[in-house]
């Protein structure tokens, strides 16, 4: 049995706990200290299901952002990430590997780009605000860090474009995937990212007014009525499917960007300097000890993971899935595992250990488990 949440002042609300309260939210985790709804009265595979199929309203407020603004905000960014962000436009989203001076991931954020001397980083599990700060401090960078009291609203499902052009109008069509722009609501301007967690077309609209929390989730819930909207939150067989990695569970500070399939966000042979740089360069000339790969497993459907499954070759202990369940799509048991090197290649055979006396036949895939090479894997279990 499983000890409820206790509520206290030290677990942050969202913009829209109420509202997920009102809808029958019946479980909570907690991300950035802040509460993350995470189911309703649907199991995860119908919720699965009404994902693909219709469209669904996400409360991802514990998405909190760490902005960053000022002469050097882009000079603090790069010290802080392998990718190269030179480059970047106002307007357009990247994708993060944060590192460590040792080469570690410490978070994986989304980075918005509101100007030349405005970030936002959109952020995971961990508390980057306090490492940005001690960075500008130290580096004598002309930045402020604070952390805006902003939530974003998740709009995800093949309706999801229907819905927010009827929200926010016809400049919803004009947004290419991970770009974004301030928008009109309610005589406020809210920035809506083409982006989301999850395989799907969807959406995120940055809410920077608590007063219109409520006033935005029944405007999108009243005009998704139509397209039968849901409450919903980030669904773990998707999610596990499109091999979308969670930090804090599939990688942890322990890990590098090139064990976690992150190498062409790692920008080594470009002249920009950050931390772990070199740590970096020298494990891609010796190669990384470990990669992140999909398993899929025999056996009755298995739900979800919720302390690691053990992977041996034999008696050889090869790594662990951190993220598994039974894919009614798919017909499989699905997992998303860090491996050992020589025994991550495709279609590599492992013991997945349950539990005790619990021991299913696997095979390593590629993620996403949907490419073309892992056709005859998924065809033979």
């Amino acid at each position: 049995m499983i000890a409820d949440l206790q509520m206290s002042r030290r677990i942050r609300r969202t913009h829209f706990t109420s509202c997920v309260e009102e809808l029958g939210v019946s479980g909570f985790t907690v991300v950035n200290h802040t509460l993350l709804p995470k189911s309703f009265s649907n199991s995860v595979e119908e919720d699965f299901y009404h994902l693909r199929n219709d469209v669904q309203i996400w409360d991802v407020g514990c998405q909190r952002q760490v902005e960053i603004e000022g002469p050097d905000a882009l000079s603090l960014v790069q010290m802080m990430t392998p990718r190269n962000i030179a480059n970047a436009q106002v307007g357009q989203c990247l994708y993060l590997a944060l590192t460590t001076d040792k080469g570690n991931i410490i978070n994986d954020p989304v980075m918005l780009k509101l100007s030349d001397e405005k970030i936002w980083l959109s952020i995971a599990d961990s508390d980057i605000f306090l490492w940005a700060k001690a960075l500008a401090i130290g580096l004598g960078l002309e930045v402020t860090v604070k952390e805006p009291d902003v939530s974003p609203l998740a709009v995800q499902g093949p309706a999801a474009k229907d819905l927010m052009v009827e929200i926010f109008g016809k400049q919803v069509e004009e947004l290419g995937f991970f770009r974004f722009r301030p928008l009109d609501f309610e005589s406020t301007k809210q920035i809506v990212a083409r982006s989301g967690y999850s395989s799907q077309n969807g959406y995120e609209i940055y809410l920077d007014n608590r007063n219109l929390g409520k006033n935005l989730w029944d405007a999108i819930w009243d005009g998704g009525e139509k397209y039968n909207i849901r409450p919903g939150a980030p669904n773990l067989i998707d999610r596990i499917e499109a091999g979308l990695i969670s930090f804090g569970n599939d990688m942890t500070s322990e890990n590098t960007p090139l064990e976690c399939g992150m190498e062409k966000y790692c920008s080594l042979t470009d002249n920009i300097d950050f931390l772990g740089k070199e740590y970096l360069i020298e494990e891609k000339r010796t190669g990384s000890r470990r990669q992140i790969r999909g398993v899929i497993f025999s056996g009755k459907p298995q739900g979800a993971c919720t302390v690691p499954w053990q992977l041996y070759d034999g008696s050889t202990s090869v790594g662990q899935i951190t993220s598994g369940i039974f894919n009614p799509s798919l017909g499989v048991n699905t997992g998303i595992a860090l491996i050992e090197k020589g025994h991550w290649n495709l279609g590599q055979r492992v013991d997945v250990v349950i539990g005790k006396g619990d021991i299913r036949r696997g095979q390593v895939c590629f993620l996403p488990f949907t490419v073309p090479e892992n056709r005859e894997i998924l065809m033979s279990l």
